[in-house]
């Protein structure tokens, strides 16, 4: 098993100055903009990876 990814960016400003927080599992402080978020990952999509389809007209 690989180790949990971590965010690269705060979702709120963009910086790159991120900490995990003590409030638990998933949670982070972004020292740029002084927000605190969580990150969770909820589940699989029963439908499965899928192709995009693409509208438009063929050339």
């Amino acid at each position: 098993m690989s180790e949990r990814a971590a965010p690269f960016y705060c979702p709120y400003c963009g910086d790159e100055d991120l900490r995990p927080s003590e409030e638990g599992h998933g949670a982070w402080e972004c020292a740029a903009c002084n927000r605190a978020f969580q990150l969770k990952f909820l589940g699989l999509l029963s439908r499965g990876v899928q192709p995009e389809e693409r509208g438009g007209a063929e050339i």
